[in-house]
């Protein structure tokens, strides 16, 4: 297999809200979009100047999606069927976390304190943050995980990460989401609580999607890991 630093990485949009930051956010984007939907939010947050923080938004590759007849677009892991955890693409999942892997060293490379690096995403990119930021080896600061579910959840009890099982999570959802049901976010964040980790939890009046509301709390939650707040 190979390992976090030697795979490719993946092409991705950098945006520094100061000179030399000492913290990162890794995002990711939802099915079908790319790097640039979740941009805006940077300026949307309501961070401090100082100290700085590194946004990366890195573009899912592209591949064809079985629950949309096969047409290729930006994917993090293949879906299969509408229910989502029925039958999942345990590769596909596994090679995206490799690829996400990837951009933690890079951060740890440029000289960011792993402790200081934030996974974030929404729906499958959400899906992702979580997959992979309870796995890794290395303390991060924190997941943001937006509209989405906890995926390849019978395996989290063998592969959960020491490092990583007082990691803080912010979960949120959209109480009337057609695409990923309520439901399946509460089951997820249930089966996480039952397993000792933190969870905060957010449910806002809107489908899939994401609220103002929503990204001044994700500003809060933010601040508070940084230590701004």
């Amino acid at each position: 297999m190979t390992s976090a630093t030697e795979a490719p990485l993946l092409a991705s949009i950098e945006i520094e809200t100061a000179p030399q930051p000492r913290f990162a956010v890794i995002w990711m984007h939802g099915l079908g979009a790319d790097g640039h939907d979740f941009v805006p939010i940077v300026h949307e947050l309501g961070l401090p100047a100082a100290p700085g923080v590194r946004f990366i938004f890195p573009h899912a590759p592209l591949r064809p999606v079985t629950i949309n007849g096969g047409y290729v677009m930006r994917a993090w892991y293949d879906v299969l069927s509408p229910g989502f955890t029925q039958r999942e693409d345990a590769s596909g999942i596994r090679a995206s976390q490799q690829a996400i892997d990837a951009l933690i060293a890079r951060e740890a490379s440029r000289g960011i304190d792993p402790a200081h690096i934030v996974l974030g995403g929404f729906s499958q990119g959400g899906a992702m943050a979580l997959h992979t930021g309870l796995r890794h080896g290395l303390r991060l600061g924190g997941i943001v995980a937006l509209s989405t579910y906890l995926p390849l959840a019978e395996s989290l009890p063998v592969e959960a990460s020491p490092a990583n099982a007082r990691v803080p999570i912010f979960m949120a959802h959209g109480s009337h989401d057609p695409l990923i049901p309520l439901s399946l976010a509460v089951g997820s964040r249930e089966r996480l609580v039952a397993m000792g980790y933190s969870v905060e939890w957010r449910v806002y009046p809107m489908q899939h999607s994401v609220c103002m509301e929503e990204i001044a709390d994700i500003g809060a939650w933010l601040r508070r890991r940084m230590g701004t707040d």
